[in-house]
């Protein structure tokens, strides 16, 4: 017997159980990006290899470990999409949404990093993303971060989550920083992991992100971005606290923050939570004015976020605040109680489905006995079985069985059925 083909390590299946909660959170998503009056962008999940080895730097983990990268038949070399803010500039940019404009734009859809599977993390991924363009102000910003925090208070995470805040500063502030960090680390390069003294040449603000506990007492003492900034983007930086401050949002400035990707100037900043082990960032941003111009474009202010809907599904579920609604998007399940009644039922459906658009109805197919039917009913997961027997088709009347509860089952004339439907799916 051959060997069966399964999925991908850390590429998952997506099962039906498990799609309704999913449904939940991408239709909570959807409906918060037309409040806020976001455009859906989606981009193909293959890019030309350069669009993220200039977007991203070349030094990076993603780019030197982590992408999936192939030459096609024409020898070009192709990468499937690690991240989506390169895809949605470079789309932004060749169909000319840049150009004397401002655009709000969203996007969601499968990533891909070659990194080692765990809970929360995998290597085909889905990210919600955010990318604004054409506006240069801490308002912008400001406004990115208020999207995210009304979507955990529509889900129910505001109280589980934390917002960190740090300011990158300008790209000249920053390389005079940059100067100074990796004096600092070169006198305690005894101390650095394998990793951090790669990094050290390459790209030493991230060895500031380091959870290695040997080198926390270290990086307490290393110098802080903060009191390096420029004076506008310490400005902006403060303009940006007022503006969350108004709005009542926490944060904690964390002058440790730094973003992994090169792009990033300016505001950074994460929404993290403590109950997910160390997959604690659930929603991650900034700012990143150079990167049109880094690929090509003239310079254009941008600030966005991404965020990863298996880790956030994962908190979810982890807190069990999935509404019940979510878990059984099945209301009810129509049967004929033999074979002479199927056609009557399977009308019957047709007419809910008309009448209740909303509703989630399901018709009983494939035959059997009575008590095999009522058994499939419950197992549906649907709240209320509706019965046709010949009685009850000859008299124009539905029985109602009531699946999640005891309450005696009931008869109703089918010219009510709508306005009884809809009064006890409601309670």
């Amino acid at each position: 017997m051959s060997k069966k083909i399964q999925a991908i390590r850390g590429m998952n299946d997506l099962l039906p159980d498990a799609s309704p909660v999913w449904q939940y959170f991408e239709a909570q998503v959807q409906a918060l990006m037309k409040r806020y009056g976001y455009n859906e962008i989606r981009t193909p999940i293959v890019e030309q290899t350069a669009l993220f080895a200039r977007s991203i730097g070349e030094v990076t983990d993603i780019v030197e470990k982590e992408m999936y990268t192939f030459d096609d038949r024409n020898g070009d070399s192709l990468t499937l999409r690690p991240e989506g803010t390169a895809s949605a500039v470079r789309a932004a940019m060749e169909h000319g949404l840049l150009y004397n404009q401002t655009q709000r734009l969203w996007y969601t859809g499968p990533m891909f990093r070659h990194e080692r599977p765990q809970k929360g993390r995998y290597r085909q991924f889905h990210q919600v993303g955010v990318e604004t363009y054409g506006l240069e102000g801490p308002d912008i910003d400001a406004e990115v971060i208020l999207l995210s925090a009304r979507l955990w208070k529509q889900l129910g995470l505001f109280e589980h989550v934390t917002l960190e805040l740090n300011s990158l500063g300008s790209n000249e502030a920053r390389a005079a920083y940059r100067d100074t960090l990796v004096a600092y680390f070169e006198a305690h390069r005894e101390v650095l992991d394998e990793d951090s003294v790669r990094r050290l040449t390459s790209n030493p603000l991230r060895i500031l992100d380091s959870k290695n506990p040997a080198m926390a007492a270290m990086l307490s003492g290393a110098p802080q971005l903060m009191d390096h900034l420029d004076q506008e983007s310490r400005d902006h930086f403060n303009a940006l606290t007022a503006r969350l401050d108004a709005a009542g949002i926490d944060y904690v400035i964390n002058p440790r923050l730094v973003r992994g990707l090169d792009y990033y100037c300016r505001t950074v900043f994460e929404w993290t939570t403590d109950a997910l082990g160390s997959q604690g960032t659930v929603c991650a941003g900034g700012r990143y004015d150079g990167l049109v111009e880094q690929l090509g474009g003239k310079p254009t202010p941008a600030v966005g976020f991404a965020m990863g809907i298996e880790r956030l599904i994962l908190l979810l579920e982890t807190l069990n605040i999935v509404p019940e609604e979510a878990r059984a998007p099945l209301d009810v399940y129509v049967l004929g109680m033999d074979s002479a009644t199927d056609g009557d039922a399977m009308a019957l459906a047709e007419t809910l489905r008309d009448q209740l658009p909303e509703l989630g109805v399901q018709l009983h197919c494939g035959g059997g006995s009575f008590k095999s039917r009522i058994k499939k009913a419950d197992r549906s997961g649907a709240r209320l079985a509706l019965l046709i027997g010949e009685n009850e088709r000859d008299t124009g009347q539905v029985a109602i069985k009531f699946l999640r509860d005891d309450r005696e089952q009931q008869l109703v004339e089918q010219a009510s059925l709508e306005t009884t439907l809809e009064r006890l799916l409601s309670e």
